[in-house]
């Protein structure tokens, strides 16, 4: 994997979420509840609206609400539920291209489908890109994250963190494996960026401009339009040279 030559802005990730509008079982409208352990998403609401529920062991649980103009972000360790309101539509600004596709994003399933690796791995894969076995799949996932979800979310207001920590500390087993393949995407992604940026300003404290000869401009739309997100249909950008590859959620 070689850095990419003309990234989005500091190496992040961008898509288009049209949040779900299938019922959970708590009568809800939304994605699938998750969290991400070393990226930080942002959501710019561009249309409708609707809220994200969050659990945190700061803040335990609360609702943000997003409307039109309104950016809501959160840090690694946030498990977040997009809900639907009517016809919601973010922009998702992810840190670091590439890692939530790679695995960094663990469902809130039950504890005894998080024990076990396999069975964790089949009950988030998605057997199919589109057509009705894919959106059977994608909400069945998102149903059993709402199960396991809804049992954290209880407990945390009733003011018993323990399931939280014990999902953090199950979310962390499952990626450990992974991260040794995380690490070159961030190298070639955010960390190239910020690195390029520290090379054009030795070089302007120098006097030399020789890098603005190379300013260019991109302009694209996105690759894929309506896959299966955790939060939604999801408009996709994987695009040569400007992100890293997708790995299917």
């Amino acid at each position: 994997m070689t850095a990419m030559s003309a990234p989005l802005p500091g190496g992040v990730g961008l898509s288009h979420i049209s949040a779900y509008e299938w019922e959970a079982a708590d009568g809800v409208c939304g994605g699938s509840p998750h969290l991400h352990l070393a990226c930080t998403e942002a959501y710019v609401v561009t249309a409708g609206r609707g809220a994200v529920q969050t659990l945190t062991l700061a803040d335990g649980f609360a609702e943000t609400p997003l409307e039109p103009g309104a950016v809501v972000w959160f840090t690694p360790g946030t498990v977040h539920r997009m809900v639907q309101g009517g016809g919601l539509r973010v922009t998702v600004l992810m840190q670091n291209s590439g890692l939530p596709e790679a695995g960094d994003a663990v469902f809130t399933f039950p504890p005894e489908v998080l024990a076990d690796p396999e069975r964790y791995a089949a009950a988030a894969a998605l057997p199919a890109k589109e057509g009705p076995e894919a959106d059977a799949a994608a909400r069945r996932r998102r149903d059993l994250a709402v199960e396991g979800y809804l049992t954290l979310r209880a407990a945390a207001e009733k003011g018993d963190d323990g399931p939280l920590r014990a999902f953090h500390e199950a979310a962390a087993r499952i990626v450990a494996p992974k991260v040794k393949e995380w690490e070159p995407r961030w190298r070639d992604g955010a960390l190239a960026a910020a690195r390029r940026t520290g090379e054009q300003l030795t070089a302007l404290a120098a006097g030399d401009p020789s890098h603005l000869a190379g300013a260019r401009v991109t302009a694209t739309g996105p690759s894929r339009r309506g896959g299966y997100g955790m939060c939604g249909r999801r408009d996709e950008y994987e695009l040569p040279g400007a992100t890293l590859p997708y790995y299917g959620e």
